[in-house]
């Protein structure tokens, strides 16, 4: 068999005037039960997303740009991330949400971060060890000192990576950006779930 996507994308465009546009993915797979809940699923998530944008005051959005990127879609592991940026009336700039999602089309199921670790493994801690370690290596300005991250970090998966990431202003100054940091599938064997996503990623074949 050809190495062929597990996943066929295509984009879908919601407009609300010249400068509103929110593109996302709509997948198409064989598995009909399993495209419904995931494009139900990122369909959810870019609503959740405009509505975080817009909160109370729809009236002043100026402008809004939807976007995604397909981060990994191979070994039956579909990851993308959706983003939005949008610009209020008078505001000083405009401001940008990622979330991300990854699906294990294997288990037919939507991936959490620590549904790609062996149960019980203090996955949080290894985590934050790695980025403190890039912190200090990229000497990355914080806001204020790194501890430790979330259960549920945003993350996404592109091949034998795992890159953990975080919103504006969360650990860094605005003009820094989203501060990403990739940690190797190899740097975390012998935690990770090998039936999961980042175990599946791990074998070389």
């Amino acid at each position: 068999m050809l190495n062929t996507f597990p996943v066929s994308i295509k984009t879908v465009k919601i407009s609300g005037g010249p400068d509103k546009t929110v593109y996302y993915p709509q997948v198409m797979m064989q598995n009909r039960q399993l495209e419904g809940f995931i494009n139900r699923t990122i369909a959810q998530q870019t609503q959740q997303l405009i509505n975080q944008q817009i909160g109370g005051m729809p009236s002043t959005v100026e402008e809004m740009l939807g976007q995604y990127e397909v981060k990994n879609n191979q070994r039956r592991i579909l990851s993308l991330s959706l983003s939005n940026y949008t610009y209020h009336h008078q505001a000083a700039h405009g401001m940008t949400y990622i979330r991300s999602l990854t699906f294990d089309l294997e288990k037919a199921k939507q991936s959490e971060l620590k549904d790609l670790f062996k149960p019980g493994s203090d996955y949080v801690t290894r985590l934050s060890t790695l980025i403190d370690e890039q912190i200090k290596k990229r000497d990355i300005p914080l806001l204020e000192d790194f501890t430790v991250i979330r259960p549920d970090q945003d993350f996404y998966i592109a091949d034998k990576t795992l890159v953990l990431y975080f919103q504006l202003y969360e650990i860094t100054p605005y003009v820094y950006g989203f501060p990403m940091f990739p940690i190797s599938v190899y740097d975390l064997e012998d935690i990770i779930d090998e039936d999961g996503p980042l175990g599946r990623m791990a074998v070389n074949h």
